[in-house]
C-alpha cells in the first residue's frame, strides 16, 4: 500500500468516525437523561479540579514569574541517555525532552489549556479562547481562539482537533487512548467551537484531561509517518521551532520570532530563551564533568554524596556556579525498587512485604548518601492526602469496607512504616523475622539456597539496572539477600535496552520512582488499574490487579468535594502500600540543583511560586 492510500484509509476511517459520532450525539440530545439534565453554564476562561480557579479572567500574568524577563540567549540542559524519535505521542522510540514536556515546557507543541504551577490542578485557556463544562462535567466545549496559529502560520480549527483526537486515537500512548474511548460525541455547537460529549459525568478529571491534549496540524502531518515513530519532524504551535538534530545526542529548539500567543497572560514571562540546547550524556559522571566545565547550564543533583563533596570545582569557587537548594510543597511521591508481580516468584504478597523488609536504609543512607535522605513509605508522603500515621476515618472506612479483611491491621491503623534498622543487632532480627516469614509460606534453605519446599524453585530473581547508581544500589541490598540464601542477579544495561524492556515489561525487578501531585487523577489508572496489568507501555510497571485499588481509583476520580478526595485518595495510598509492590527506598525533603548564573529564575514569593518548587520554563538568560 502507497502511503498515499495509507493517508487516504485513515482519512476515510475518521470519517466514518465524525458520522458515528453525530449519530450518537443526535441520539444523546433526544434520550440521554445526563445531556437533559445538564446544568447550564456560562464560558469561563479557567476551570478547576476542586472548587474555582485562583486567577480570575483579568489577570495579567502568573504570580511565580517575572514578568520582565529578558527575551535573548540560550539555556542548555543536559540529561542522561539517548533519543531515538522526534514523537513525544506515541510508545514507540524515545524521543526528547523539551517538546512535550511538564519540567522543561511545551516547546514545539500546545494545548487547548495550559496549567498554572502555583495550583494543585487548574487549567487557563491557551488554544481555547474560553471554556464551558456543565457542572455534571458530562461535556466540556472550547472556543479556539481567532489568533491562533502553527507556526508555519496556518490558522488553528476545529478540524485540526478533531484530526488529533482520531490520530491519537488510532496510534497515540494508551493514556491518551483511555481518555479518547471515553469521548462518546464531537459536536461543533458553533463558530471555532468544538463540544467533547462524554458518556458519564463520573470521571470528574476527564474534561480536564481532554483540555491537555495535544492539537497537532492536520495539514503537515502524514499519518503513515507519524505511527512508526523514529526521526520524522512535523510543525506544531509553540514557542520554538526544531532547528537542528543529531539522532540520540543533541537537539536544538530556536525561539518562532512570529509566535502566536506570546502576549497571552499564561505565556508572560515564559519561553525567555532565543535557543534551547539539549544534550545527551551516557552516564552519570560524564554528565557532571560536562556541567563543570558549563557545556550545559542546570544540574538537578540526585546525589547526596556528589552534593556535599563535589561541588568544589573552580566555577563554584569563582561564583560563576551556585549551589541553590529549591523548597517542594507537592507530595514527594515513592522511590521503589519495583516488583514485576506477572512473575511467579513475586505473586506471594507475603513474600513482597517479606523482601520489602531486608533492604538496610540506615546503613545505604549513612555510607552512602551522608545521612541527608530520608525513609519513605507512602505514594502521597508529606502531605494530607498520605495514609502514613493517620488511621482510617469514617469515609475511607465506607470505601475500604468490601477489602478490610484482606489489608494488614497496621495499614489500616496509621502504625505501618517501613522496616529499617538502625544497627547490625536490629538488622539480625529483621533477617530472623524474614526467615520465618517465608517458612510460613512453604520456603525454606536447601544446600544454602532459599527454595520453595514443595516445588523446589529458588527464590531468585533479576534486578534491571541502566546506571553505576542503580547498580550500586542493588549491590547492596543484593549482599543482604544473599544472606538468606535469595539471589538476585543484577544484569546493567544500556539506556535504549532499558526502556525497551521496561516499556515490554521484560523485567523482574528494577528501580522506579512515581510522581506525585496533589491532584492525583487518571494518571493512576495507567499506573495501578487492573486494566493495565497487560498492555504494553511506561505505567503499571507492578502489574498490579487489585479490586481494592480499582475501586479507590474510581472513589478519587469521582470525588465531588475535596473532603472526599482526601478520603478516597488516603484510603488508595493503603491500597498501595498494602500490596507491597516494591522496596520502598527514600527521598530528599528539598531539591538541590547545580546552576550557572548566566542563568536567573524569579526568586520573589509574596504571592506564590511553582508547587513544584522550580519551573526552568521562567528562567532567562543573564549573561554575555
Amino acid at each position: 500500500m502507497v502511503l498515499g492510500d495509507i493517508r487516504q484509509l485513515l482519512m476515510q476511517k475518521m470519517a466514518s468516525k465524525k458520522i458515528f459520532f453525530s449519530v450518537v450525539a443526535a441520539c444523546a440530545l433526544m434520550v440521554s437523561p445526563i445531556a437533559a439534565s445538564q446544568t447550564k453554564a456560562e464560558p469561563v476562561h479557567g476551570i478547576a479540579m476542586h472548587g474555582q480557579p485562583k486567577y480570575d479572567k483579568d489577570f495579567a500574568y502568573l504570580d511565580y514569574v517575572n514578568p520582565n524577563a529578558p527575551k535573548g540567549g540560550k539555556i542548555t540542559y543536559g540529561l542522561q541517555g539517548s533519543f531515538d524519535s522526534l514523537n513525544p505521542f506515541l510508545l514507540k522510540g524515545v524521543a526528547p525532552r523539551g517538546l512535550w514536556d511538564v519540567d522543561y515546557g511545551h516547546n514545539v507543541y500546545e494545548a487547548l489549556l495550559a496549567r498554572s504551577d502555583d495550583e494543585a490542578f487548574s487549567l487557563y485557556g491557551l488554544i481555547a479562547e474560553w471554556i464551558d463544562m456543565p457542572e455534571d462535567r458530562s461535556s466540556i466545549t472550547f472556543k479556539i481562539r481567532d489568533e491562533a496559529r502553527f507556526s508555519d502560520g496556518t490558522p488553528i480549527t476545529v478540524e485540526d482537533v478533531k484530526f488529533t483526537v482520531e490520530l491519537l486515537r488510532e496510534y497515540g500512548r494508551p493514556a491518551y487512548k483511555s481518555r479518547i474511548k471515553r469521548i462518546s460525541a464531537m459536536e461543533e455547537p458553533g463558530d471555532g467551537q468544538i463540544r467533547f460529549v462524554f458518556e458519564n459525568g463520573e470521571d470528574r478529571e476527564l474534561p480536564l484531561l481532554i483540555g491537555m491534549l495535544p492539537v497537532l496540524p492536520e495539514h503537515a502531518i502524514e499519518p503513515e509517518k507519524f505511527s512508526k515513530s523514529g526521526m520524522y519532524q512535523f510543525i506544531g504551535s509553540g514557542p520554538y521551532l526544531i532547528d537542528e538534530v543529531d539522532a540520540g545526542s543533541k537537539i536544538l529548539l530556536k525561539r518562532n520570532p512570529d509566535y502566536w500567543a506570546k502576549d497571552l497572560p499564561i505565556k508572560v514571562g515564559k519561553d525567555n530563551f532565543n535557543e534551547i540546547n539539549i544534550e545527551y550524556y551516557r552516564d552519570g559522571t560524564a554528565m557532571f564533568e560536562a556541567f563543570k566545565k558549563g557545556k550545559f547550564d542546570i544540574q538537578p543533583e540526585s546525589d547526596p554524596a556528589r552534593w556535599a563533596d563535589q561541588y568544589d570545582f573552580n566555577a563554584v569557587e569563582k561564583g560563576d556556579v551556585e549551589k541553590k537548594i529549591f523548597q517542594s510543597n507537592l507530595p514527594t511521591g515513592m522511590s521503589a525498587f519495583v516488583f514485576n508481580t506477572r512473575k511467579p516468584v513475586f505473586q506471594n504478597r507475603i513474600v513482597r512485604r517479606t523482601l520489602a523488609t531486608l533492604f538496610d536504609f540506615d546503613w545505604v543512607n549513612k555510607n552512602l548518601y551522608h545521612g541527608l535522605f530520608k525513609r519513605s513509605g507512602s505514594y502521597f508522603q508529606n502531605s494530607s492526602l498520605s495514609a502514613l500515621g493517620v488511621p482510617m476515618n469514617d469515609r475511607e472506612k465506607e470505601l475500604l469496607a468490601p477489602y478490610l479483611d484482606e489489608m494488614d491491621p497496621d495499614v489500616l491503623d496509621g502504625s505501618y512504616a517501613p522496616v529499617s534498622a538502625a544497627n547490625n543487632n536490629e538488622m539480625r532480627k529483621v533477617m530472623r523475622n524474614a526467615m520465618k516469614a517465608l517458612a510460613s509460606q512453604g520456603y525454606g534453605l536447601k544446600d544454602g539456597a532459599m527454595v520453595n519446599l514443595d516445588t523446589g524453585a529458588p527464590l531468585a530473581f533479576e534486578f534491571l539496572s541502566t546506571s553505576k547508581e542503580e547498580e550500586r544500589l542493588a549491590l547492596v541490598y543484593a549482599r543482604v539477600l544473599e544472606r538468606l540464601g535469595i539471589k538476585m542477579d543484577i544484569r546493567t544495561v544500556d539506556s535504549a535496552q532499558y526502556w525497551e524492556r521496561r516499556k515490554t515489561m521484560d523485567f523482574d525487578m528494577m528501580k522506579m520512582s512515581w510522581s506525585a501531585s496533589l491532584s492525583p487523577g487518571n494518571e493512576q489508572m495507567s499506573r495501578w488499574h487492573s486494566s493495565q496489568r497487560d498492555v504494553d507501555g511506561w505505567f503499571n510497571q507492578a502489574g498490579a490487579d487489585d479490586p481494592a485499588i480499582d475501586a479507590m481509583i474510581d472513589a478519587l476520580l469521582s470525588a465531588r468535594s475535596q473532603e472526599d478526595f482526601t478520603a478516597a485518595v488516603r484510603a488508595f495510598d493503603r491500597t498501595l502500600i498494602n500490596g507491597f509492590y516494591g522496596v520502598p527506598l527514600f527521598h530528599k525533603g528539598e531539591q538541590w540543583v547545580g546552576l550557572w548564573k548566566r542563568i536567573r529564575y524569579p526568586e520573589s514569593e509574596a504571592k506564590g511560586r511553582p508547587l513544584a518548587g522550580y519551573r526552568p520554563t521562567t528562567f532567562w538568560y543573564d549573561g554575555e
